[in-house]
């Protein structure tokens, strides 16, 4: 199966220079968890998550007026419309993302979540053992300490 069968074409952006409360808003507005950062000449070059505006923004106690490229993810991690399922589960967890925005020529096609690889190919099993893989390794010391 490929990336081009399962993703998402419908991808939510933002410019570089978007705020933090712009982002905040285009994820409510939207019903998404995530939003691609965009050059002034459209190219993807980074990605800022719920998480990301939660725990690296406003929980560090950061104005909303901040740009959002300074909470964002970078480098951008991403697929091709032609890679395999398996290759780009592979890249997420290697890489530790739970997104992975898909570009065609340089120009963003769509994105593929954990949840798309789910839903859409019917196997829970892959999904739920990559989330693990993806959240034991972002966030080890969290989820996974000794508790008294």
């Amino acid at each position: 199966m490929q990336l081009r069968e399962i993703m998402t074409t419908r991808v939510v952006t933002a410019g570089l220079d978007a705020d933090l409360l712009k982002v905040a808003q285009l994820m409510r507005d939207h019903n998404v968890g995530s939003v691609v950062l965009c050059s002034p000449e459209g190219e993807p070059a980074a990605m800022i998550t719920d998480r990301d505006v939660a725990i690296r923004a406003l929980a560090e106690n950061r104005p909303a007026s901040e740009p959002a490229r300074e909470h964002a993810s970078r480098p951008l991690v991403t697929g091709e419309p032609d890679m395999d399922l398996e290759e780009a589960a592979a890249l997420m967890v290697q890489h530790k993302v739970r997104r992975l925005p898909v570009l065609d020529g340089g120009d963003l096609a769509g994105i593929v979540t954990l949840d798309d690889i789910a839903v859409r190919t019917g196997d829970l099993e892959v999904a739920q053992r990559m989330t693990q893989e993806v959240i034991e390794g972002a966030l080890p010391g969290f989820f996974f300490h000794e508790r008294g």
